[in-house]
């Protein structure tokens, strides 16, 4: 018994080592220029504009950050930004959209996707959180989705999905 106390003891260190190079690696797949389309609700009921969208993504070991530009009716542009750390298991970080206001992100991985809660600078469809997924579909695409609760019915609705792929060879 106390050798296996000891031993289980020993290799408690090493777990975190595993799931940290995982992570490493995932983040690490996140970089890289990113482009495509997408939908975005203005406003919970309103309409959906369509929208075209760059992204340049730097991760490190425990980091991403992204930065990107989406384009409407070619009449509006917004940026945005997103830094995304983690700590083992947990994803924590800051969210800014085009309002200016850094708004809080925290969350996990489950398989190649980034849950994290949305936590607003300021009310967002009547309150101040949501959920923003960003997911690596295959080895060469990305979608970002957030989705809300309509505050009339309760209901989740998707306020914004963008799918983006890397260029091509072709084209770089």
């Amino acid at each position: 018994m106390r050798i296996i106390l000891i031993a289980t003891l020993l290799l408690l260190p090493c777990l975190p080592v595993g799931a940290m190079a995982s992570e490493v690696g995932f983040l690490q797949s996140l970089a890289g220029d990113w482009s495509g389309t997408g939908k975005v609700l203005t406003r919970i009921g309103g309409t959906n504009l369509n929208v075209s969208c760059t992204l340049r993504s730097d991760a490190s070991a425990s980091t991403v950050s992204m930065n990107g530009k989406c384009r409407g009716l070619a009449v509006f542009t917004r940026t945005f930004s997103a830094t995304v750390k983690a700590a083992g298991e947990r994803y924590t970080g800051n969210y800014v959209g085009p309002s200016g206001l850094p708004s809080k992100l925290a969350g996990n991985r489950k398989g190649t996707a980034l849950n994290l809660r949305v936590t607003w600078a300021r009310l967002v469809n009547g309150d101040r959180d949501a959920v923003l997924m960003i997911e690596k579909v295959g080895q060469n695409r990305l979608r970002l989705q957030t989705v809300d609760k309509d505050p009339a019915s309760g209901q989740s609705v998707v306020t914004s999905r963008i799918d983006l792929q890397r260029p091509s060879t072709a084209e770089r």
